[in-house]
């Protein structure tokens, strides 16, 4: 890990990096979109409520273990 300040021309993320996270968390969006509908309709909702419950819990999406397994493999690959 680099212990020098950020430069404003230097990219926090190369592309590769940015894509791979980009990738990841539209990944993870889906999926809680997917089964925040799911359930609110086994639940009853009609479709307007099972979307709202979708946008919830993609609102309420950790991305906290996504990140650090992302920060796990970008070790990983520069070892």
């Amino acid at each position: 890990m680099s212990t020098q300040p950020h430069q404003p021309n230097d990219p926090l993320l190369d592309s590769e990096t940015a894509h791979h996270l980009a990738a990841a968390v539209r990944a993870a969006c889906i999926a809680a979109a997917l089964d925040g509908y799911e359930m609110a309709a086994i639940s009853g909702l009609c479709p307007e409520g099972a979307w709202e419950a979708a946008v919830s819990a993609m609102q309420r999406l950790d991305l906290t273990p996504l990140l650090a397994q992302m920060a796990v493999g970008d070790q990983n690959s520069s070892r």
